[in-house]
């Protein structure tokens, strides 16, 4: 991006505010928003995003920031009467990565800039502890080596567990400062040896390279792939925060800690978090150390509590949010670092949501952006049946803190690399490790869920997990995990890699073997099996109950089902359906009907291919009763036969080795012959735009004619019996009017004749699915003849990219993923640019001609959250999807009619 000349580049905390998050980042604008309301937040400056932008365009820093940075550390320097690195008394700062939106753990943080071999001497004069000075600069070593100069983390590690053990000690702080003055001497050989330079000892040095390294570490390949997960813009940027330094490792008055406003995994009230005494924030969030529950702190410092307290209700009372909050203790001075809305379970932000509206801080219409459909669809996701926890083969090894719900089975494995490769191959796997870190992201993704032997809910494992929705457990402590042996060891029992595990992360519980599990509350509550309202209700059934029935209130567009059948029609109906938006008729041709479908493909005369039909025909007036009686008082959209007759008949292979083995055998089968014959005319190269949909109805004479009297006459029979039938009639695959007005002319005149038969009148309405580009182009025209559109996004998707699904995603899809071409596949969520460009063309033309002319979608498409809002702004009127996807639908209807600026926690 260009340079402005007069762009400013660094702002002081005390400048920003929380509404400038695109230009100071997500930390950086919270920390000037802490600074403004008071609250005691060590002095610093924040580099904007802007300046990363032009770093990562140009490879270099805009020309005007050092002298900027300069003139904010001059100010600093004056603010804290000491400058950088001095040597009798220095300055130190912490420079730390700070994105628009939340990416914990996938870029960098070095502490303690400005320590060098003179300064830390001065450090341990003015701090009267030459322990702490010398653990200071052993960290700024560790962290800037392995972030800034690119030396492997595992050699520093290794060098401290060798001091630990040469001392015969376990935890860091038993190493003196003897001790840390030969790791820092043994740090610093590492990092000459594999960076191929010294440790560099100028201050104005380390901070410059250290603010490269954070605006390198944007594009990294695991802030990348978190960006993928979590749709996140690849062109945002990172913001640099520059922040006068506090210690936590002091000693036993000192301390760091996280702290939640509310839990974060169930969205209870009360006092979450962890707190580590003698320690920097780093050690909290890796979860190196185990730590002690916060509540802990009001025994340890009670005054420090008491202030954390009031500023975490001063935090959520003004954020009107879960806030995750970051503080240290420096002998007994408490220090905010840190605030943020908080990353939550699913089930966590339905409680907090409706909380927050009791408690007077949000409306309904906030509440409902608080919430969407992919924490809905966790929470429809099964559960582990607690009556069968430690039976029926599973074996109950240990309990840790339940750090993400929902119940996770797999296989363990002991590494991301073989996460990865197992779940790429069909494997379900349960990734187990001492403690995560960034680098284990993609086998995070890859995993069921994450087990770990260290750490709390503020863990890396933990809060990552969290915002994927992942299953984890985190700091089971009786788990002792071997990762270079590959195995984890309980008392006796032993658990090796490939050994299936289940964990559960409501509970926390870890078991060896499979546990069963059973529908959530929330699918009993849709299914009608479980009341809101009633005195044994779950909570979170509450809580899913309100905010469902606010979307309901305000969505625009309905809700309609993919449904083929009366089962899962009576299903999508309890689900919230108001209508069927898709019945696929050829899934009423198979099974024992396959047979009825050969002999109508082998037909030679008009009489074989005539009572072909009339036996096909009461089946599927049969069907269509059944689907009516279902879908009573609401609209069925059924869709005449779509496929290539080919789907029908045997796989052409399979059937030419069979004639083959029957020939070779002299016992030819006619009825084979027949049948290789026709799958041999019927064969095309590329079926998906060979003879199906309309042209089919055109090409067989009676074939449609035969559904549409099936239709009209189950519509007229449920008529006679009191019922009220809505049926809608869909051609499919039309690509231009006079197709269309073949068929419908032929269907009117059969419906004619029904009514005319059975004396009722069905208003029986006829439209078509848009699936081609032409027919969206051409929709003005096509709307003369069509009472509806419904779009068919799955094939207009293939016929717009030129893709064949079933080939691409299983060929190219993943590389054009990790390539970023994809931020999504266009399969998952409409192509806006594309393909939504032809649906909303085609509505504006389509209405222009018929301005009463219905408008829906009956692609997949139709159940996915984004796609949702599009079809909301274009002005569909409603969505069809699978019956398990309708309550998701429902929500974001409601999300997209009540869209306003809400609290992001991404």
């Amino acid at each position: 991006m260009s340079e402005n000349k007069d762009q400013k580049f660094v702002y002081d905390f005390t400048e920003g505010n929380r509404d400038l998050k695109d230009l100071l980042g997500g930390k950086g604008a919270n920390l000037a928003e802490m600074t403004n309301l008071g609250l005691p937040v060590p002095p610093g400056f924040t580099i904007t995003t802007e300046a990363c932008k032009v770093y990562l365009e140009s490879g270099e820093a805009p020309a005007a920031l050092r002298d900027e940075v300069s003139a904010h550390l001059a100010a600093l320097e004056a603010k804290m009467g000491k400058k950088l690195g001095q040597s009798d008394d220095p300055l130190l700062v912490s420079v730390r990565s700070g994105a628009k939106f939340s990416m914990p753990g996938m870029m960098d943080t070095v502490l303690n800039i400005g320590l060098s071999d003179e300064s830390v001497v001065g450090l341990a004069a003015q701090a009267g502890d030459e322990r702490f000075a010398w653990d200071s600069y052993r960290r700024l070593i560790q962290m800037f080596g392995k972030t800034v100069l690119g030396v492997d983390g595992e050699l520093f590690e290794d060098a401290l567990d060798e001091a630990k053990a040469a001392k015969k000690v376990t935890v860091d702080t038993d190493l003196d400062a003897a001790d840390l003055k030969k790791l820092v001497k043994g740090f610093k050989k590492i990092v000459a040896k594999e960076a191929g330079r010294e440790f560099p000892q100028d201050a104005r040095e380390q901070m410059d390279l250290a603010v490269e390294a954070v605006f390198n570490s944007w594009n990294t390949d695991r802030a990348k792939l978190y960006r993928r997960q979590e749709r996140i813009p690849g062109d945002l940027g990172t913001a640099v925060n520059i922040c006068s330094m506090v210690f936590g490792n002091l000693g036993p008055d000192s301390g760091t800690g996280v702290a939640f406003t509310r839990d974060p995994a169930t969205g209870h009230q009360g006092v979450y978090g962890d707190y580590l005494q003698n320690a920097q924030g780093e050690d909290v969030v890796a979860g190196i150390r185990n730590t002690v529950p916060l509540a802990d702190l009001e025994t340890i410092d009670k005054a420090s509590y008491d202030q954390l307290m009031t500023i975490m209700e001063t935090l959520e009372t003004h954020y009107k949010d879960l806030c995750d909050i970051e503080f240290t203790i420096e002998r007994g001075q408490l220090w905010m670092l840190q605030t943020r809305v908080g990353k939550r379970t699913a089930g966590a932000a339905f409680r907090i949501a409706t909380q927050l509206v009791d408690q007077g801080l949000i409306d309904e219409a906030e509440a409902l952006q608080r919430v969407n459909g992919a924490q809905l669809a966790q929470l429809m996701f099964p559960r582990f049946d607690e009556g069968a926890g430690g039976k029926q083969g599973s074996t109950l090894l240990g309990r840790g803190i339940a750090a993400s719900p929902g119940a996770a089975v797999g296989k363990a494995v002991f590494d991301s690399y073989t996460a990865v490769k197992w779940s790429r191959s069909g494997e379900k796997v349960i990734l187990i490790r001492r403690e995560t870190n960034p680098d284990d992201l993609d086998g995070m993704i890859a995993a069921e869920g994450i087990l770990t032997s260290r750490g709390g809910k503020t863990s890396h494992a933990a809060v990552v997990a969290r915002g994927m929705g992942k299953t984890c457990v985190c700091g089971a402590e009786d788990l002792e995990v071997d990762t270079k042996r590959r195995r984890m060891t309980v008392g006796g029992t032993v658990i090796e890699e490939g050994d299936v595990v289940s964990i559960d992360g409501s509970t926390g519980k870890v078991y060896l073997g499979e546990v069963p599990v059973v529908p959530s509350p929330v699918v009993e509550y849709f299914e009608g099996r479980m009341h809101a309202g009633a005195d044994d209700a779950d909570e979170l059934v509450a809580a899913v109950h309100r905010i469902m029935a606010y979307a309901d209130r305000v969505r625009r567009l309905r809700v309609r089902a993919n449904a083929d059948n009366a089962e899962d029609a009576s299903r999508a109906r309890r689900f919230g359906a108001q209508g069927i938006g898709l019945c696929r008729t050829e899934h009423m041709f198979l099974g024992e009907r396959r047979e009825m479908v050969e002999r109508l493909i082998l037909a030679d005369t008009d009489d074989e291919r005539e009572e072909a039909l009339s036996a096909l025909l009461p089946l599927q007036k049969k069907d269509f009763i059944e689907l009516f009686e279902a879908m009573d008082g609401l609209p069925v959209t059924v869709r005449l036969l779509d496929p290539p007759l080919h789907e029908f008949l045997p796989d052409i292979t399979e059937l030419s080795v069979r004639v083959a083995l029957a020939e070779s055998r002299k016992d030819a089968n006619e009825n084979d012959l027949r049948l290789l014959q026709a799958v041999h005319k019927l064969h095309e190269q590329n079926p998906m735009l060979g003879l199906r949909g309309v042209r089919l109805g055109l090409v067989i004479p009676g074939l449609f004619a035969m559904q549409v009297r099936a239709i009209a006459e189950a519509a007229a029979e449920r008529k006679n019996a009191k019922g009220d039938p809505r049926a809608e009639i869909m051609i499919p695959l039309v690509g231009t009017v006079q197709e269309l007005e073949i068929v419908r002319e032929e269907a009117d005149q059969v419906i004619a004749e029904i009514e005319a038969a059975t004396g009722t009148s069905l208003k029986l309405s006829i439209g078509t699915m848009i699936e081609l580009p032409r027919a969206a182009l051409t929709a003005g025209q096509i709307a003369e003849a069509a009472e509806f559109f419904s779009f068919g996004t799955n094939d207009l998707t293939q016929t717009v990219w030129g893709f064949s699904r079933d080939d691409v995603e299983a060929s190219f899809f993943t590389a054009y993923l990790e390539k970023g071409i994809f931020g999504v596949s266009p399969f998952e969520t409409i192509d806006k640019d594309g393909v939504g460009a032809l649906v909303r063309s085609a509505v504006e033309a389509g209405r222009a001609t018929r301005p009463d002319l219905k408008l829906g979608v009956c692609g997949e498409h139709g159940g996915d959250p984004e796609s949702v809002h599009f079809f909301h702004e274009v002005g569909l009127d409603y969505v069809s999807c699978s019956p398990f996807r309708i309550p998701v639908a429902r929500l974001e209807a409601g999300r997209a009619a009540a869209e306003s600026k809400g609290s992001d926690s991404r």
